[in-house]
């Protein structure tokens, strides 16, 4: 894919991040303690737009209620923030649906928690609300009138082709952290379902993590033998993602291989091995400054880099576009959502799997 190329210095990126991409000035807001963000301009009624993240403190998220509220003026827009308590809140978020709806609000951006939601969502958009998913596309994929997001399922690929070439034919001892195990969430298994498909592992349901065969051959790369040891949950945190590896660690503690959902469950990850004096190589999710920086320091081997600021950008003028008037978005040829683009970051390239270096990825990346 097409990465656009920017200055190297920090100024300059917070400066392309801002006009490009998207992106600005931190504040967040948690749990049904919604801020609103006021911006009226030229005299006309401000657009009532709310933002329903999972959690107002995982950096990808906190990235997105940034670029939301720095572009609410500019679309004259009154924003609401609000979010689950934490990952897996669907109550958080439900109710965050049914006080959009009462404020009459025209809009909502959501990262959708699980099916859980879906009936509040099908309640705002009978009450006449453009409801739009950002990051998470929810199943089915019309339960919203669009998704704004990251090709999920290629990400987890581009993490398993970069994979299955950096074994060069060495038998993969494989722990999968991945979001939850007791909820359906299509940015989880398609982030692990796409891992294994890159990888060159049979997947049975597509929509289904942990029914693959747990032994057998990968076919990406030079090939070789596979052992899955377990399918973790990690809830996207760090501590989940130490303790879903130390649970693996466990099982089979020759764990060489380790895909994560994202990068906080990464470092948790990491630091389950540093402490048990175990090395692997680790693939995740989400291209944020702090993971990127830790595919520099060696702790990530590769990374599919995501774009939260751009997802909430579009999401804005989108629904700013429609309230007064114009025409909907669609989606992204032979997908069901747009997609708003990856790109794997690594130092250590191979053959035939596209990538930029984490220098790059530093120049485009989100968070601190």
């Amino acid at each position: 894919m097409h990465i656009r190329q920017v200055s190297t210095s920090r100024t300059a990126r917070r400066v392309v991040v801002t006009v490009g991409i998207v992106g600005l000035a931190l504040s967040s807001a948690a749990c049904n303690r919604a801020s609103e963000s006021d911006s009226g301009s030229g005299g006309k009624s401000a657009v009532g737009v709310t933002l329903i993240t999972k959690d107002s403190s995982n950096p990808f998220f906190v990235a997105m209620q940034n670029g939301a509220k720095a572009d609410a003026s500019k679309n004259n827009v009154k924003l609401t923030i609000a979010s689950g308590k934490q990952e897996g809140d669907d109550q958080g978020q439900i109710t965050a649906i049914e006080n959009a709806i009462a404020r009459q609000d025209k809009g909502i951006l959501i990262t959708p928690m699980s099916t859980g939601v879906n009936a509040a969502i099908k309640k705002a958009r009978d009450a006449g609300l453009y409801v739009i998913a950002l990051d998470t596309p929810p199943d089915p994929a019309d339960t919203v009138d669009i998704t704004f997001a990251t090709d999920n399922r290629s990400a987890g690929k581009l993490d398993g082709q970069w994979a299955a070439a950096t074994l060069d034919g060495k038998a993969a001892t494989i722990a999968l952290l991945d979001l939850f195990n007791d909820k359906i969430v299509s940015v989880d298994y398609n982030r692990d379902q796409g891992f294994l498909e890159g990888m060159g592992i049979d997947v049975a349901d597509g929509k289904k993590n942990g029914d693959e065969a747990p032994t057998g051959k990968y076919t990406g790369g030079k090939g070789g033998d596979y052992t899955i040891v377990c399918n973790e949950a990690s809830n996207g945190a760090e501590d989940g993602g130490r303790s879903a590896m130390e649970k693996c660690l466990a099982k089979n503690p020759n764990i060489n291989l380790v895909y994560t959902i994202n990068e906080p469950a990464a470092v948790g990850a990491n630091a389950a091995l540093k402490a048990a004096g175990k090395t692997a190589t680790i693939v995740s999710v989400d291209g944020g400054c702090a993971g990127v920086k830790s595919v520099k320091d060696g702790v990530i081997g590769a990374t599919a880099q995501q774009y939260p600021l751009k997802m909430a950008t579009l999401g804005m003028e989108a629904i700013a576009k429609i309230a007064a008037g114009g025409e909907k978005p669609k989606t992204t040829e032979g997908l069901d959502f747009f997609d708003t683009g990856v790109a794997l970051v690594t130092d250590k390239p191979v053959d035939g799997v596209e990538s930029i270096d984490s220098a790059k990825g530093a120049d485009i990346c989100w968070g601190n």
